[in-house]
Order: C-alpha cells, then structure tokens, then sequence
C-alpha cells in the first residue's frame, strides 16, 4: 500500500477515539499486551520516561524531549493526537516516523488486527514502542493518551514517571471527582520508580503520596521546590525567572513556547531533569538552556499560543478543557490588542457550560466545528453560548470562521483559534509561516 492508503487503512478500520469517542476504549490493557507480545516486546528495549496529566503533558513531553536531545541523547518522542500528520505522534530527534516505516509496520500487523480489532491508539503506541526499539533510540518520551492506569502506554517501566497536573477533564471517563482523576492518572506510578507531580490540589495530594507510598515510589512535587517569578513574554520567546527553593539565587530561563502556563510546565521539567541527572543521566545547565529555548525548532511542536500572523495577529491554543481555557484567558490578559475575536468550536464529550461561562462577554464570536464526527456543532454551541451572553455567528468549519474574523478585525486586534485540538489542526497554515521561528 502507499502511505495514503495505509493511513486511510487505520483510520477507517480501527475504533479511533477522536472520530467515535469513548466506544474506542478498551476496559484493560490486553490488547496493547497481546500487540506487544506479537512484536517481541519492543517497549522493553529502551529507556523511557512516563508524562500524565489533564493539562501541560505534550508541552512537558516536547520541553523535556529537546533538553535530553540537546544533551547528544537519541531521543524518541511519542505524543498525541496530531494536528496535521499522523506521523506527528511518533519521532526521533525531532525527526517524523518514516512512511515506509509506517506502511511496513502495518503489514506486520494486520493479522493481529484482523485477530483482536485493536483500537487506533493501541496500533500507533506499539508502532511507536517498535520503531524506537529498531533506531536503538538513548531514551524515549512516552505522553500518555487519556488518563494512566488503563492507557495503553502504561506498560513501559520508565526511568521516571511525571504527573503534570489534575483538572476537570474526561469525568465520563476518569470519574466525577478530583481524586478519581488523580487515582487514574496515578496509575503510571510503578514500583520503585520516582515520580514528580508537576502542581497539586488539596484533594489530589493525599492520592499521589498514598499511591506512591505504596509502591515505594519516590515523590517530588515540583511546584514545592520551585516558583516562576517575573515572566516577561514577547512575540516569539518567554522569559521566566524561577526561583528554588533554600537557594537565594534565582535563575533566569528562555523559552521559544510563548504561553505564560509554560512557566508551570518549565518547573515540573526542571525538576524531572534534577531526577535523571541523580539516574546517572548527563544532562547539562547549558543543554536545559538551550533546550527550553529551541523546543518548537527541535521537536516540531503547534498549537500552543501559536501565533501565525501579525496585523491582525492570530493565534491558535489547543486548549479546550476548563482549566486550560482559564490559563489561556490569563494569556489574554496580558495580551496587547483593541478587540478579542474567537474562533471556537468543541467536542460533544465536554462539559461546555463551565468553559462557556469563563469567556468574556465582550469578545466576537465566530461559533465552528471540526470536521470529525465527536464535533459538537456550531448550532448547538451558538445557543448554549448566547444562554451566556455570548454572541457571534455560526460557521461551517474553520476555514469560513476564521476568514469571517480576518475579515472583521483590525490590524490591532486579536484572533484567537481555541476549544479543540481537532479544530485547531484544521487551520489551513499559510507556507509563508515558518513554525522554526
């Protein structure tokens, strides 16, 4: 098959969580075993570090990805969903997972997929753990795709866990309250194995040290040995002062990932490198430097306040739960703009009232959805947000929302793409946007 017709294979033959929702999901972990155990075990021949977490995972994966491929380490990187190409989710270096590899791995497997009608994720994590035991990869960062404990990657033994964040997200899934969100997300803490928790909640911290006390796990919560202090942000780079903890010298950072959230990712990602660095791993003041500020140049990552034009300026976020659209909205605030234009559109499966009533009342909206199946449509949003005094048109996809915006801002105003990563990998980018910058 060509590369076309292989991906057209997966996407249309395997239950994909992004087209029909939690009917994707498996109850345990035997498929992504049984794949495993087919190929030999591949995730069982390289080193691999473990990134949970409602928010700030694939900015954590691709912030600590760039810093160990800066230290000369061969780095693997697993990540999802895309944006643009399937190959997005698996890469080496910054490199995207070849298409004849992907074709290849296909054929291999397809009579295992014919066997046990494994879903869309559980495929690309075992192609994910296969390419990076056949390129001998140093060490590999493996993201979680939707909670921990019954994920189809929580069968690697990593040489650290990390825990970024717990918020509302997936209750349908993950449970309806904040320690049972912890609780599922807790379950990528393996015996013996350290884990660091990026922030904590008075309802989440008794989960993790009970769990971690359990299986002898050490704990480091990050935001108790570090605080960002003194962010300053411009167009293309941050500026984060960080100040530890018994040490009077604050230090100075710089990150190519504009977002004033990153300023949490950077503390859980400099704690995660204190641990590996006491794992015998070589790991540099200059490498952590020069990661932080080369990581969308090094391992290719979107969609995080990314901005794509100037005059009006537009920029694209993924965020689309209630507490990344709340950090998002801290970002606004320290924008520089006339007027606020959002173009946004979500997924049926989320709890829109609560995001809904967050937004400000006085920005133009420009109601869409994505092309999937999962998309709430914008007719349905329209009405839930104008409940809100939230009032805009409705579009048929994205393109048409976003041309609607162009065409009603001013050069000074502010367009922002939010609500879904779905939606936001449908923004046609212009050839003219480099996203090295």
């Amino acid at each position: 098959m060509l590369y076309s017709e292989t991906i057209d294979y997966l996407f249309s033959r395997l239950p994909m969580y992004s087209r029909i929702g939690p009917a994707a999901l498996k109850n345990d972990l035997s498929n992504i075993i049984k794949i495993c155990n087919f190929l030999e075990n591949p995730q069982q021949k390289f080193k691999s570090i473990h990134v949970a977490g409602t928010n700030g995972k694939g900015s954590v994966s691709h912030l600590l990805a760039s810093i160990l491929q800066s230290s000369g380490y061969k780095t693997g990187l697993h990540t999802s969903p895309h944006l643009y190409d399937f190959r997005e989710r698996i890469k080496i270096n910054g490199i995207e997972i070849s298409e004849n590899f992907v074709i290849d791995f296909t054929e291999k497997i397809k009579p295992i997929i014919e066997e046990i009608n494994p879903s869309f994720f559980e495929i690309s994590v075992a192609m994910a753990f296969e390419y990076f035991a056949q390129q001998q990869v140093d060490v590999a960062i493996i993201e979680v795709g939707l909670g921990g404990r019954l994920d189809s990657t929580n069968i690697i033994t990593p040489k650290l866990s990390i825990i970024t964040n717990i918020g509302w997200d997936h209750m349908n899934l993950l449970g309806d309250t904040l320690e049972k969100i912890a609780t599922e997300k807790a379950g990528i803490i393996k015996p013996g194995i350290p884990v660091v928790i990026g922030e904590i909640l008075p309802e989440t911290i008794s989960v993790f040290e009970s769990i971690a006390k359990q299986k002898n796990a050490p704990l480091s919560i990050a935001s108790k040995k570090r605080v960002a202090k003194n962010l300053v942000w411009e167009t293309q780079k941050l500026d984060v002062e960080i100040e530890e903890k018994n040490n009077p010298i604050a230090k100075n950072y710089q990150l190519d990932l504009v977002g004033i959230y990153q300023s949490k990712n950077l503390c859980t990602v400099l704690e995660a490198c204190e641990i590996l660095k006491q794992q015998n791993f070589n790991i540099s003041d200059e490498a952590i430097r020069f990661g932080l500020a080369n990581t969308k140049k090094q391992t290719g990552l979107h969609g995080r306040w990314e901005i794509i034009q100037e005059s009006p300026q537009i920029v694209l976020d993924v965020a689309h739960n209630e507490d990344g659209i709340f950090q998002l909205l801290r970002q606004i605030e320290t924008s520089s703009f006339n007027e606020l234009h959002l173009v946004i559109g979500f997924v049926k499966d989320k709890e829109i009232e609560k995001v809904l009533s967050l937004l400000p009342k006085n920005a133009h909206y420009y109601f869409t959805q994505s092309s999937i199946s999962r998309a709430l449509s914008a007719t349905e949003l329209r009405q839930n947000a104008f409940l809100l005094n939230l009032i805009g048109n409705e579009y048929p996809n994205v393109s048409a929302a976003l041309q609607a915006a162009k065409t009603k801002a001013s050069k000074k105003d502010l367009i922002l793409v939010c609500g879904s990563v779905f939606l936001v990998g449908e923004v046609k980018i212009s050839p003219l946007h480099s996203f090295a910058q």
